[in-house]
């Protein structure tokens, strides 16, 4: 388990889920949901890519580090996600959703 500069452990427990939403808040400020995929449209082979949005829709832009590490975080704590398919993570209820199923309008 690795520990964050706080020294708190990096999701640890059965609520991995909350803690990695609010590490991830903490980490990208203004983020409302990270859709995770395996397929970086700049690429021509399988590479991890993520957008990060805010409450409005809004794309936002973490550095290309900070955008890498939240989205490997998201996939180790799914490990049996089928990752053929993108993924949004909503940070406000931990929840993570196959990019298909996601409602356009989140309606908040």
């Amino acid at each position: 388990m690795l520990a964050m500069p706080s020294g708190t452990l990096a999701c640890p427990g059965t609520d991995r889920q909350h803690r990695l939403a609010a590490q991830l808040a903490d980490m990208i400020p203004g983020a409302a949901t990270i859709r995770v995929s395996l397929n970086d449209p700049k690429q021509r082979w399988p590479h991890l890519h993520a957008t990060v949005t805010d409450e409005a829709g809004k794309t936002l832009e973490p550095n290309r580090t900070t955008v890498r590490v939240a989205a490997r975080w998201i996939l180790r704590v799914w490990p049996e996600a089928s990752w053929d398919r993108p993924h949004v993570f909503d940070l406000s209820d931990a929840t993570l959703t196959r990019s298909d199923l996601v409602a356009v309008g989140r309606g908040r």
